[in-house]
């Protein structure tokens, strides 16, 4: 099995301008069912590089094609317009790659379709998500990983891949990866994903790559420790040389000076090991973690 996206699932693209139709024919070529493209301006004409039509709006390609997930592209003044409107739909999965969306408009977007609406929202400012042999959803590279057991969700796009990827060449291959985003405000949080993994039966190891700030980490190991204490899993948290009160990376990656505390890299691996989880200081020490949890 796997979570969130499977072979049954069918993808509309919310902005089909060059980038959008780049991953979406990767996306494609790989065998997820891209079904339809949105754009306001060119509904009723084919989208000839996916050889798939172009609706005006997301509730007319969901009628038409039967699309249950949307993959969001659109700039990031239109975003949430985009994700409400892909939830008026109803479009039960919502992944938006776009970054740079003010986070009062996620604010709204997640109280409205996450919090009241009951949908699946990853992102924004994320690398989507694959579940390998099976679909993949985003801008995640199909060729550096395989089907597997490992069950793999990140707030960094390349991290990740360096990890599928070492993990891949040793032999182990992912059910489901999932790149929840790294911005103050998402729509899934670590222990959502965390939480999905430890219902799917074949997802029998779990190994999740944290960021400086904020205590997302902290609560996934809570949760890790509370109820599947059993499980391998592995964590990586990047930053272990940030100085505090300096963005990294992402806006949601920052150490607040004088803040609550288990924040930083290091007291994020203490609180972490303390729930029995192991976790690197790099990307290829997690590989080699994992590796040997499941010899």
């Amino acid at each position: 099995m796997s979570i969130f996206i499977d072979e049954n699932t069918k993808v509309v693209v919310q902005g089909i301008g060059s980038q959008g139709t780049f991953h979406a024919q990767r996306n494609q070529a790989y065998g997820t069912e891209v079904v339809a493209g949105v754009h306001p301006k060119k509904g009723g004409t084919p989208w000839e590089e996916l050889g798939v039509p172009v609706f005006t709006t997301v509730a007319e390609a969901v009628e038409a094609t039967g699309a249950n997930t949307s993959m969001v592209m659109v700039p990031a003044p239109f975003t949430k317009a985009a994700i409400l409107e892909a939830h008026a739909a109803g479009i039960a999965t919502i992944v938006t790659i776009t970054e740079g969306v003010p986070v009062h408009d996620m604010t709204e977007a997640y109280d409205t379709v996450v919090r009241r609406g009951g949908a699946r929202l990853i992102g924004p400012n994320c690398p989507g998500l694959i579940s390998p042999g099976k679909s993949n959803v985003g801008i995640i590279p199909a060729d550096i990983t395989m089907p597997g057991k490992v069950g793999l969700v990140s707030r960094s796009g390349p991290l990740t891949y360096q990890i599928m990827h070492e993990l891949a060449q040793a032999g182990i291959g992912i059910s489901t990866c999932v790149g929840i985003g790294g911005d103050p405000v998402i729509g899934t949080q670590f222990l959502d994903v965390i939480k999905a993994f430890a219902e799917d039966p074949d997802t029998e190891a779990i190994a999740f790559v944290g960021e400086i700030g904020g205590s997302e980490e902290q609560l996934a190991g809570e949760g890790i420790r509370d109820h599947i204490p059993d499980t391998p899993v592995v964590g990586y948290i990047a930053g272990f040389e940030a100085p505090e009160g300096k963005q990294m990376g992402h806006a949601g990656a920052i150490v607040k000076e004088g803040g609550p505390g288990g924040e930083s890299a290091a007291e994020k691996k203490e609180i972490l090991e303390g729930y029995g989880i192991a976790v690197a200081m790099n990307p290829s020490e997690a590989a080699q973690l994992m590796i040997q949890r499941l010899a």
